[in-house]
């Protein structure tokens, strides 16, 4: 499909510039929300393409400045919520990795498992299926909150306070995950 440099309000040489003087920017500002720079240069990178792609529907008068800042900004809550920033890394390790790990000591992973166990029991029935349906089925937010019939929000609250309450649970075993690399977790 052939240009439109008329309808155009960015030509290649102005696109070029405004990259130049607004990448760099733009990475440090998404590094903030991301915590990674690799993340940051890419999502800045997409937003590059889409506006290059998208030039001919940009409006004039908009503040291109503001729409990088504000698109790199939306783009980057979106990486988040698709990353499930929130997301528990215990109960995502296996527990077969666990024996395998830990086979002279099956007494630690056991009552690690039985702590985990006793952990869910007490979390009130909702909370726990949210839970169990996000962590052991895999299912997102979305698809929660549309197979029990309540707002996607209110999946959100489940799951934080069951994180919050296994956090406090097992706080003593924090040690054990630290030894799965899972220093980062909930």
């Amino acid at each position: 499909m052939p240009e439109n440099k008329a309808n155009s309000i960015l030509d290649k040489a102005t696109f070029e510039a405004l990259f130049k003087s607004h990448f760099v920017h733009l990475c440090n500002f998404a590094v903030q929300f991301v915590g990674d720079m690799d993340t940051a240069r890419d999502i800045t990178q997409k937003i590059f393409i889409h506006l290059w792609e998208n030039r001919a529907q940009m409006d004039p008068n908009k503040a291109i400045r503001s729409y990088l800042f504000t698109s790199v900004k939306n783009r980057c809550l979106n990486h988040i919520r698709d990353q499930k920033k929130y997301r528990s890394r215990i109960l995502d390790v296996d527990i077969h990795e666990v024996d395998i790990a830990f086979e002279e000591n099956h007494m630690a992973v056991d009552e690690l498992q039985n702590r985990i166990e006793s952990a869910l029991n007490r979390l009130p029935d909702k909370c726990r299926l949210v839970f169990e349906l996000s962590r052991y089925e895999g299912k997102k937010y979305q698809e929660i909150a549309d197979k029990l019939d309540i707002s996607k929000k209110t999946v959100e609250a489940h799951m934080s306070r069951a994180l919050r309450s296994l956090r406090e649970d097992l706080g003593d075993y924090l040690y054990i995950l630290v030894l799965f690399g899972t220093n980062y977790f909930w």
